[in-house]
């Protein structure tokens, strides 16, 4: 995992790198990213369009998946605790890509994380309501 940003309350975001760190991801907070995580990354590979000759070809691959792959974050205290997962659209941006934010079991992160929502949409540049974000709403 790679460090993003602090958030408020002794809070980090963390971003997910791996099918490994999106499967414990899965686990420790019984959801599925594993699956939405493996799902966007095969996306992005058949994306890929390789230039040069066949030995320098996948030497691109990994600058094109993280430009054209959605963010995978978590939310962790300082204890390392998993408390709120996030995919958001690729920096290069990606209307395509809806921003979502589940805490655990799908639950509803907003209530008690929502400062440190705000701080990871601050870091990014972008807004992250619950209305929006939160998939599972109940009107």
């Amino acid at each position: 995992m790679q460090y993003v940003c602090d958030a408020p309350v002794n809070k980090a975001w963390f971003r997910i790198e791996t099918e490994g760190e999106a499967a414990r991801e899965s686990q420790v907070m019984n959801h599925a990213v594993e699956k939405h995580f493996r799902q966007a990354q095969e996306q992005a590979v058949k994306s890929y369009v390789p230039s040069g000759s066949f030995i320098e070809q996948d030497i691109g691959l990994k600058a094109h998946i993280k430009r054209v792959m959605p963010i995978f974050l978590t939310l962790r205290d300082n204890e390392g605790k998993a408390l709120a997962t996030a995919m958001l659209p690729p920096e290069g941006g990606n209307g395509n890509v809806k921003p979502i934010v589940v805490g655990f079991a799908n639950g509803d992160p907003f209530p008690e994380h929502r400062e440190a929502i705000r701080a990871l949409a601050d870091h990014f540049g972008i807004i992250l309501d619950p209305d929006r974000c939160y998939p599972y709403r109940r009107n």
